[in-house]
């Protein structure tokens, strides 16, 4: 065989094994999970692998999304916040997926976000936040601090008649944002500003003796004393068991956890915790009968003992708008695909309807509850449907922003000055 019969014969065998591995990587839609297999965010973070994993798998026995299967690819960002942005850009450089699901913290969003942006990936992000942003590449289906926050400090004023607030939180983006807001808040509500305690602990803070006897101490004058909770991940165990050792009951200061839902709370002893309160949009006490369906397909994929949560919901309802949004535009591509999401409407798990703002933020229900000794919830609060916003009203600079990417194509539209403004943090 001469020379020229071997170069061309190898030439077309090379082209035929790229042909079979562009077809092999078109036959299926890889979905991104970005979230901590381990490190002091895996508490929380594992259980929303699981829950993409079981949301892929129910898809495919589906069908697949447009006649193709999903391929789950999983990394593992180690709790650590700029491997956050590592791990993303190999997602979509290095794996080519087509959409990503992922983070808790607001400090891991925010180390995504410039690569994303920088990439055109897409990203739905599940936990309640801190808001101040709105990016086109993100869909934030967790609560903005209208949808949370807020809610949970008038049910504080006008429910329990707390006149003195100690505002707790792990120290970075998301508790410093929200109290900031909260702080704002509170004062235009009439509370002084020394009757407002404020603290932040870093990541996997253990030792809480002093912290819970300083807000024990800020209730000396008679006044009645409650925490708002903004403490994130594995430090909750010990900030909890603190107060249980100092005989802090709910009667005595109450505490409404923005952080801690039903995962949380299957690993503690929660017989000195009955009363304390939770704020999601979620809970797994629910009702009704999609909520039964959901959590009995949970238990038989992840184990009796497994609980739900909120952002499991909120990955639930964002990846069934995102496969809806896939065959609406009848491609993965994500600028089809973000156009496709806005107005997507999907049941929740709590009986109503999620809908899709041109804020990338959902509507969804505000719910407060109870703990009880099992580590369940008993909802003693519900909203209507209330949209996610995006810049908060209660901070001057923010008040005069607004976000749509539909009509505007802006997420930081200034209304005062008609003008879109860049979020320099994000780029």
């Amino acid at each position: 065989m001469s020379q020229f019969l071997k170069k061309m014969l190898g030439a077309a065998a090379g082209s035929l094994m790229i042909s079979t591995a562009a077809i092999a990587q078109d036959d299926t839609i890889k979905v991104g999970i970005l979230h901590s297999l381990s490190g002091t965010m895996a508490i929380s973070e594992t259980t929303l692998k699981d829950t993409m994993l079981m949301l892929i798998e129910e898809q495919n026995a589906k069908g697949g999304v447009m006649g193709k299967q999903l391929e789950a690819v999983v990394v593992d960002p180690a709790s650590d916040w700029p491997l956050f942005a590592e791990k993303a850009r190999e997602l979509l450089t290095v794996s080519e997926v087509d959409v990503m699901f992922g983070c808790w913290t607001s400090v891991s969003r925010k180390s995504v976000l410039p690569v994303i942006e920088e990439l055109n990936g897409l990203l739905f992000y599940p936990v309640q936040y801190e808001g101040e942003e709105s990016s086109k590449n993100v869909f934030y289906t967790g609560a903005a601090p209208n949808q949370q926050a807020i809610p949970a400090t008038d049910y504080y004023l006008e429910e329990l008649g707390v006149e003195k607030f100690a505002l707790l939180g792990t120290d970075y983006v998301y508790p410093r944002t929200t109290n900031n807001i909260l702080e704002s808040y509170l004062k235009d509500k009439g509370i002084a500003e020394e009757d407002i305690f404020v603290n932040y602990t870093p990541f996997g803070h253990s030792d809480w003796s002093k912290i819970v006897s300083d807000v024990v101490a800020l209730g000396a004058d008679g006044k009645k004393v409650g925490v708002i909770s903004t403490i994130n991940g594995d430090a909750n165990i010990g900030f909890y068991k603190e107060l249980a050792a100092q005989g802090i009951s709910a009667e005595d200061i109450p505490v409404v956890a923005f952080s801690v839902g039903e995962e949380e709370l299957s690993g503690l002893d929660t017989s000195n915790l009955v009363g304390h309160l939770a704020a999601w949009n979620y809970f797994q006490s629910a009702d009704t009968d999609v909520n039964a369906e959901f959590i009995e397909k949970w238990k038989a994929f992840a184990g009796e003992d497994r609980v739900t949560n909120d952002p499991m919901e909120a990955h639930y309802i964002g990846f069934n708008m995102w496969v809806n949004a896939v065959e609406a535009a009848g491609t993965t591509d994500v600028d089809a695909v973000r156009e496709a999401m806005w107005g997507q409407e999907f049941p929740n798990l709590t009986g109503g309807t999620a809908v899709m703002g041109t804020n990338h933020h959902l509507a969804k229900p505000v719910l407060i509850g109870e703990i009880l000794e099992d580590g369940q919830f008993d909802i003693i609060s519900e909203t209507d449907p209330v949209p996610g916003d995006a810049w908060t009203d209660f901070l001057p600079e923010s008040a005069v922003l607004k976000s749509d990417w539909k009509e505007l194509e802006c997420g930081m539209y200034n209304t005062d000055t008609e003008t879109c403004v860049q979020l320099e943090s994000n780029y």
